[in-house]
């Protein structure tokens, strides 16, 4: 059976969590049967990937991808939608803070519209975050940020629950952290995204990947990075065979 939507989660060392998470999810879309849920397991060191594989048996459209090592979660969200097989991509974090129930809100636009192809990404933006405050001062702080300097009008970049279409992804340049620029790098391409408001839950087991400076830090020079491809595009163009 042709495949219509694959749901890629990231997780590391997230073992507490994919049970309910897988769970959740499968119940969200159960009323689509051309569904396939990716979980990418980037280098988890706990027993993330026997969990998840003994969710198969409950869950038969679950597929595991794994990683030899810790890679990033940009490597991972493109290891899964590489393995993916569906025309639609929906994105999740591996810590549960996105709720599944969600993924019909960042698909809606897809099926608004009779003909949605100019649109490449509808991108979730969490209302009343449920993280620390020093956590959501710094990313507002950065968000700002981008905002001036690459214009693309995302306001949480930082949200995992998104949707998008998949060879539209795949045609992105990679880099470490392209997750977080993903409304900039489809606007570079000539695709309209979307943002669409999403509830946030807080973390109930394990703790953040992420560090609060350190990542601020990094934003920088990957916002510079951002702005250099796009000046260094001449803008999207059709193609056609003769």
């Amino acid at each position: 059976m042709a495949v219509a939507l694959s749901v890629v989660v990231p997780v590391k060392d997230e073992a507490e969590n994919v049970g309910p998470l897988a769970r959740e999810i499968a119940d969200a879309v159960r009323h689509d049967a051309s569904v396939e849920i990716i979980f990418v397991d980037d280098g988890s060191e706990d027993d993330t990937a026997a969990r998840l594989k003994h969710l198969q048996i409950d869950i038969p459209s679950l597929r595991i991808v794994q990683h030899s090592r810790n890679a990033g979660q940009s490597r991972a969200l493109r290891s899964g939608v590489r393995a993916a097989h569906g025309i639609l991509v929906v994105t999740l974090d591996g810590d549960g803070q996105n709720d599944p129930a969600d993924i019909a809100r960042v698909l809606a636009p897809f099926h608004a519209e009779a003909d949605s192809t100019r649109i490449g990404m509808v991108s979730g933006v969490r209302v009343k975050r449920k993280d620390p405050l020093v956590k959501r001062l710094v990313s507002r702080l950065a968000n700002r940020f981008r905002i001036r300097m690459l214009r693309d009008g995302a306001t949480d970049v930082g949200c995992g629950l998104k949707a998008f279409r998949r060879d539209a992804f795949l045609a992105l340049p990679y880099f470490d952290h392209m997750h977080r620029y993903l409304a900039a790098l489809m606007q570079r391409e000539g695709y309209e995204v979307r943002f669409v408001d999403v509830g946030h839950r807080p973390r109930l087991h394990g703790r953040s990947k992420y560090g609060v400076w350190d990542r601020l830090v990094v934003s920088i020079a990957d916002i510079l990075g951002v702005l250099w491809l796009q000046k260094r595009f001449r803008g999207a163009v059709e193609t056609r065979e003769l």
